[in-house]
């Protein structure tokens, strides 16, 4: 028998999971995609792939699951494979991908704020983090390590037979003789900064010092809801490439993320 497993939505944390489950909104965090390999045990399993990244360590987690499975893993790349999903997707034995999906790689980024030691010291772990996600490429396409540096760099965008030409791909899926695909941009899903940091902080639940509950949120929010929906719709179309982190002095750098 063979598993499937889904890699949708943005790559986040577990302990941020329950906040997109409440929106209704897709997601991958690594205890989805762990469990899912345990219950598979050592069957064949095929790993969807329609994601724009995430978080880098979160990515990690589950490259590295991926990877130490015992069955035989075949990512098929369905939609978008860009950032942290794109080192996913190389996790596979067989990596393949539709005649109608991209693949992208790009640099590691992430907000920081502070005087020129912090700067340099965010810097030095961009840099470090690069290196770390470039090893997942190089052990899939063969690639000098440079090369693919300078084309995560470049935040360089892969239709089909780019990827396949790359290495990057094994295979293009339902097809005898690909032809190349024009590279599109697309649009992060990850739920805004301010708001996941609002449920956590206890910004809007009066003060309360344990911080809210999901209790908390479902009771005071409800009404609330659709019109937040609306402003991460309206944040689709106007947010940056990346979200908005919390200053490098105030929250763990190692949550660095890869997200459009």
């Amino acid at each position: 028998m063979t598993v499937k497993i889904d890699v949708k939505g943005p790559i986040i944390s577990n302990d941020e999971a329950w906040i997109y489950e409440w929106f209704d909104m897709d997601f991958t965090s690594p205890k989805t995609v762990i469990d899912q390999l345990a219950n598979a045990n050592g069957e064949n399993v095929i790993v969807s792939i329609n994601s724009p990244g995430g978080y880098v360590d979160d990515g990690s987690e589950i490259y590295t699951a991926l990877k130490a499975y015992p069955g035989h893993v075949e990512t098929q790349i369905v939609g978008l494979a860009a950032s942290a999903a794109s080192f996913i997707a190389t996790a596979g034995d067989k990596v393949v991908i539709a005649p109608t999906a991209k693949f992208m790689i790009h640099n590691a980024s992430m907000g920081n704020l502070g005087d020129h030691r912090s700067m340099e010291k965010a810097s030095q772990m961009l840099k470090t983090t690069d290196r770390t996600i470039v090893n997942a490429y190089v052990l899939k396409t063969g690639k000098d390590e440079q090369e693919l540096l300078d084309m995560m760099a470049e935040e360089t965008w892969m239709g089909p037979q780019e990827a396949l030409e790359h290495n990057f791909v094994d295979e293009i899926m339902f097809m005898d003789n690909p032809i190349k695909l024009t590279a599109s941009s697309a649009i992060s899903a990850m739920i805004p900064q301010k708001i996941i940091d609002s449920f956590r902080n206890g910004m809007i639940n009066k003060g309360k010092p344990e911080g809210v509950t999901k209790e908390d949120l479902k009771a005071s929010l409800a009404e609330f809801k659709n019109e937040i929906l609306n402003e991460l719709q309206l944040n689709k179309t106007n947010e940056p490439k990346e979200p908005t982190l919390k200053p490098a002095n105030k929250r763990d750098l190692s949550k660095l993320f890869l997200s459009l």
